[in-house]
């Protein structure tokens, strides 16, 4: 598959700046082209990969905004994104949409450019353009506080209405508690990063073609659920030097003889230690409609025994026959890893949660909004209100 990527607001950013990065380290093209979107100037110049005529500064000429960001508020996020619409749609209008499978759009939720702005977007491109639009949105942890919190819960809806599939990943689930919160966001980023494109850069066509390799439309086929999904992953070193030592008449490979039963199991080990394991949103995946394993690494580590054993896993794991599962080859690779989504995911404790805890925010707001007014009050007038005012 091959994506028209855009990271709007400063999470956004920061996270297409990783993936253009990862990609290119791993001599991978799933980017066919790459946007940021911000209305903070200073955000946009700490990227460090997109090319500076791909960041696309919005709300110069809105007086709320006037390059400086939209202060955390996701109503001004929107409506800055609405004026500006046009010159993401200029933007745009340079990117080969021929050869664009899908439209990924990136944005964290607890801020408001993002959280604002980026369903703004989506429902644009969906009405502009036939190619599928996807989301990832990033839910901010615990410590960011009550607004970021407050922003999401009211930023999550409107995302998963605006996309084909909302990808989520929950910064909860994954900020160490040693971490820094520079360090702690760029690593989850490349965490990031990794599952995005071991998942979508399925299915192109690169040095080798596998008999199982994944097609763009299985990829499209399983997020053309709807509603929300979840990434499991997984990886493992490989050792090159066993290559020669196998020899030919030792792995016979798809052709009715006996494949190596060490890399099937290894295969179906890796996909029964990613989907136990961290997902990106904690999930039931039993709750799930459908499912997509891609194995990621040099053909010679591939299994098709492995592979057929793991889709049987998956399937009885999350209770439905719509599993679909198949390999990505990828020579220079040096670890042997999997990718699966659970597509449409339904049981969700963290989005209870965060819903829950966002009514709660709303709730201290109003109280402390009507608490405020009436202090300010008393703060201006005398106690028997005799003072006459100017």
């Amino acid at each position: 598959m091959k994506i028209a990527l855009i990271g709007f607001g400063n999470a956004g950013g920061k996270i297409a700046d990783e993936l253009f990065e990862y990609q290119l380290d791993s001599d991978r093209e799933l980017c066919r082209a790459v946007l940021a979107v911000n209305t903070a100037q200073t955000d946009l110049a700490k990227l460090d990969r997109i090319p500076e005529e791909d960041r696309i500064l919005i709300g110069q000429t809105d007086g709320r905004a006037k390059g400086h960001g939209v202060g955390a508020d996701p109503d001004l996020g929107a409506a800055v994104t609405r004026q500006d619409l046009h010159e993401i749609e200029n933007a745009l209008a340079e990117v080969p949409i021929y050869d664009v499978d899908a439209f990924l759009v990136v944005a964290g939720l607890g801020g408001g450019t993002g959280s604002g702005g980026a369903p703004v977007l989506c429902e644009k491109l969906q009405d502009t353009y036939e190619e599928p639009v996807y989301g990832l949105g990033v839910l901010p942890s615990s410590d960011e506080g009550g607004r970021a919190t407050y922003n999401a819960a009211r930023a999550f809806p409107s995302f998963v209405e605006a996309t084909e599939n909302l990808i989520v990943f929950d910064n909860d689930a994954w900020r160490g508690h040693a971490d820094s919160v520079g360090g702690g966001y760029d690593r989850t980023n490349r965490e990031i990063a990794k599952r995005i494109e071991t998942l979508l850069s399925a299915g192109n066509v690169g040095e080798e073609i596998s008999e199982n390799a994944m097609d763009a439309s299985d990829v499209r086929r399983t997020l053309g659920t709807g509603g929300v999904s979840s990434i499991a992953y997984a990886e493992t070193g490989i050792d090159r030097s066993t290559y020669e030592s196998r020899g030919f008449l030792n792995r016979f490979r798809s052709n009715g003889v006996e494949e190596d039963s060490d890399s099937a199991k290894k295969i179906s080990g890796l996909v029964r230690q990613a989907v136990q394991s961290r997902l990106t949103l904690p999930a039931s995946v039993d709750s799930a409609e459908r499912s997509l394993i891609v194995v990621s690494g040099p053909a010679e580590e591939f299994s098709r025994k492995g592979l057929e054993s793991a889709r049987r896993w998956v399937e009885e794991r999350t209770d439905s026959i719509e599993v679909l599962a198949g390999d990505s080859p990828t020579p220079s690779a040096d670890v042997l890893s999997v990718a699966v989504i659970v597509s449409n995911v339904t049981e969700v404790e963290r989005i209870d949660r965060l819903q829950s805890q966002a009514l709660d925010a709303q709730a201290n707001v109003e109280k402390q909004r009507e608490a405020r007014e009436q202090e300010i009050e008393d703060l201006i007038t005398d106690d028997n209100d005799e003072i006459s005012p100017v």
